[in-house]
């Protein structure tokens, strides 16, 4: 099983570099469990991106104000990872404290074949990039701990993406100077989280021509949602809808549910997938084939 895991990693990491080389924009869906990562690969999508904010909701009820424990994350994203064969990109939050829990965080996601990483610098606990009131840590904290990041992947080609939340309490200047300093430092893609205008998403990615910038569209949100073309057109390399599958399932559940408790019934509600269907996403025919093989009554 381990050389398994081992092999996969290795894999996923190589898949999600070549990737990163590769010409034009990469748009990426924003997934919260295993289910909506697998319908993401079934749509076609190269590489998909855990939202901490959608596993917070998911699984505990709860926003995303660090709620979560490192356990917690890491077992989410590690069964998200072995769901689907494309790279994940993880949310790790903070790193879950200094560098030396940002090496055990990182070790352990290298080990659950997870390709790539966010590592933020906002103070513990954090909270989700488009709220009020955030706070970070010095850039020299969090330049350390992109540093332990890099020894803790090894050989394994883990993708880091450095991420700062310095936009709103300290300034966009602020922000992209550290994203410079944390690129500097060993983070693969530069995020800065939430900026207000498509000016500033013109002005982050002026400030780094050479680098590849992640740019994170949330419906609702502090940042204008622009089209990946759009964004490609400005400089950024990836384009991620963060939280799209999060609400629009939010939104098919609600509605059937009320249509449930109106009618007392679901027939004529008709956004549902059926029962067939779901066995095709999860998987059902190739158990079915499997438990046949091995059935002791076929002998």
């Amino acid at each position: 099983m381990l050389l398994a895991i081992g092999y996969r990693t290795m894999n996923s990491t190589h898949n999600l570099r070549e990737l990163l080389k590769r010409p034009g924009m990469l748009v990426v869906p924003g997934i919260y469990d295993c289910i909506s990562a697998q319908l993401a690969e079934r749509a076609g999508f190269e590489m998909v991106f855990t939202s901490g904010f959608g596993i917070s909701a998911s699984t505990l009820g709860r926003p995303d104000y660090g709620f979560l424990t490192a356990t917690e994350m890491l077992y989410s994203v590690g069964r998200i990872a072995q769901s689907v064969n494309i790279p994940v990109v993880a949310d790790i939050d903070t790193g879950y404290g200094n560098p030396l829990n940002v090496i055990r965080t990182v070790t352990d996601a290298v080990q659950q074949g997870i390709a790539g990483v966010i590592l933020e610098d906002q103070e513990w606990p954090k909270k989700c990039g488009h709220f009020q009131g955030k706070r970070v840590i010095s850039a020299e904290e969090h330049i350390q701990k992109i540093r332990a990041a890099v020894q803790a992947r090894g050989e394994s080609g883990l993708v880091i993406v450095g991420r700062t939340d310095a936009r709103a309490p300290l300034g966009l200047p602020e922000a992209i100077q550290r994203g410079r300093a944390y690129y500097e430092a060993g983070a693969d893609i530069v995020f800065i989280e939430a900026p207000q205008s498509v000016e500033e998403l013109q002005e982050i990615a002026a400030a780094f021509p050479d680098v590849p910038l992640f740019a994170n569209a949330i419906e609702g949100g502090k940042t204008p949602v622009l089209s990946a073309q759009e964004l490609e057109a400005l400089g950024y390399k990836i384009a991620v809808y963060a939280l799209s599958g999060l609400f629009a399932a939010t939104k098919a559940i609600e509605d059937c549910f009320q249509y449930l408790r109106q009618h007392q019934t679901t027939t004529g509600f008709d956004s549902l997938v059926d029962f067939q269907q779901f066995e095709t996403i999860i998987d059902v025919p190739k158990y079915r084939e499997l438990e046949q093989k091995f059935s002791p009554f076929n002998e």
